[in-house]
């Protein structure tokens, strides 16, 4: 398996999602992730999910998600010899990744300018909710604050209910696929000779990837509305009642909405001017949608959508997480990593993999989420450090 990062060790700070999931994907990557945690505690996912037993065990499924293939050490930072140990982790890291509020690892005598020092062409990357810098630097930051203040929820929903949250943590999601896309880019380049500093947002991730309604903003003074499951771009192209159940169609181009026509025996909307030109279909989207549910009654959903996609006419059902994880085009296509039998977890876990494949193959780790501390030890011997030292860290909680 084609591994790009098998050269590059991380030093994983972060909690719960952002940065966590930024490290996970360094280490699909085929990066060597050393995730430094707190002593007891460690990271704060290890206590969240749907399993009370499992998290309990200081292995929840939330931390289960997204730490597969990382080293667990534990290390109390606030210590001297804590941050010693730190320091001679770094001499050997290419990366150091963190999600504390700005200027906490400065406070630990741990941030960039010390750090770099001792590793010269470090790459430091840290994410935070606004960023290094500005008026709202030092605010607390989760997922839904990230998404109220960067107009997310503002479209979201349609104009009986928005503004609404998404359904699971884009906003931590993005800034740390931002964070990795960050750190792989920085590796990759060959004529870098110092350290580098990345400074990702999660505010500005999320307004980033909202490219076209905030172009249409900008420069068009078309200021964003929630629509719900309609396309702002196009018409017919939404969510559609049908005999039986829900169907997606996003008859976008012009020959789509024609065939969309024909298919449903309903050509001579093609032919009326309230709907023949894409212009029109916009002012008139929803008197269309009413033609188009009406001619959908006669068919449930399941039946349309071959219909639909034979007459090159994009369309597809509305899935529950259960039954997208079950199709044979995810199943069987490695999307889904299983280990067997977790140590700290005592049952097989499945977690997800990335969405991309190297030469045919998913990118894998080859070990589950760690138990808390389990590489500490052997880490420490690695750097040099004695029996007699690392049974006086554990009882003076240095690590």
């Amino acid at each position: 398996m084609i591994k790009p990062l098998k050269n590059v060790r991380v030093l994983d700070l972060t909690n719960v999602l952002a940065g966590p999931f930024c490290g996970h994907q360094l280490a699909l990557m085929g990066a060597d992730v050393i995730k430094v945690e707190t002593p007891g505690t460690g990271d704060l996912a290890r206590q969240l999910g749907a399993d009370p037993e499992l998290n309990g065990r200081l292995m929840g499924l939330s931390f289960l998600a997204q730490n597969a293939g990382k080293r667990s050490m534990t290390l109390n930072l606030k210590k001297a010899e804590g941050k010693e140990i730190f320091l001679r982790l770094v001499k050997n890291a290419d990366v150091v990744i963190e999600n504390f509020r700005p200027g906490v690892m400065k406070r630990l005598g741990l941030d960039f300018t010390v750090l770099r020092q001792h590793q010269p062409r470090l790459v430091y990357c840290a994410i935070s909710g606004f960023g290094q810098e500005g008026p709202l630097r030092n605010l607390p930051a989760y997922d839904q604050i990230i998404q109220g203040m960067s107009g997310t929820m503002s479209i979201t929903g349609d104009p009986a209910n928005a503004p609404y949250r998404v359904g699971y943590p884009i906003a931590d999601t993005v800034g740390g696929l931002t964070a990795a896309f960050a750190v792989a880019a920085t590796l990759a380049d060959h004529s870098r000779s110092e350290a580098q500093f990345i400074d990702v947002s999660m505010l500005e991730s999320m307004i980033a990837t909202m490219g076209w309604a905030v172009s249409n903003y900008m420069n068009a003074g078309q200021e964003p509305r929630p629509m719900g499951n309609e396309n702002s771009t196009a018409s017919p192209s939404g969510t559609f009642k049908t005999g039986d159940g829900l169907l997606n169609i996003a008859a976008n181009k012009q020959e789509q909405f024609e065939a969309l026509c024909k298919v449903l025996g309903r050509d001579d909307l093609a032919c009326d001017s309230r709907y023949s030109v894409r212009e029109a279909r916009l002012q008139n989207r929803l008197l269309l949608k009413e033609q188009i549910e009406r001619a959908l009654a006669g068919r449930p959903a399941i039946e349309w959508w071959p219909l639909l996609t034979d007459a090159g006419i994009p369309a597809g059902p509305i899935y529950e997480v259960k039954d997208a994880l079950a199709h044979p085009q995810i199943r069987d296509r490695g999307m889904i990593a299983t280990f067997e039998n977790v140590p700290g977890a005592d049952r097989d876990i499945r977690v997800v993999r990335s969405g991309v494949k190297l030469n045919g193959d998913s990118p894998a780790v080859d070990t589950p989420p760690p138990i808390l501390g389990q590489d500490t030890n052997a880490l420490l011997e690695h750097l040099g450090y004695t029996r007699e030292d690392i049974t006086r860290f554990n009882k003076e909680g240095i690590v």
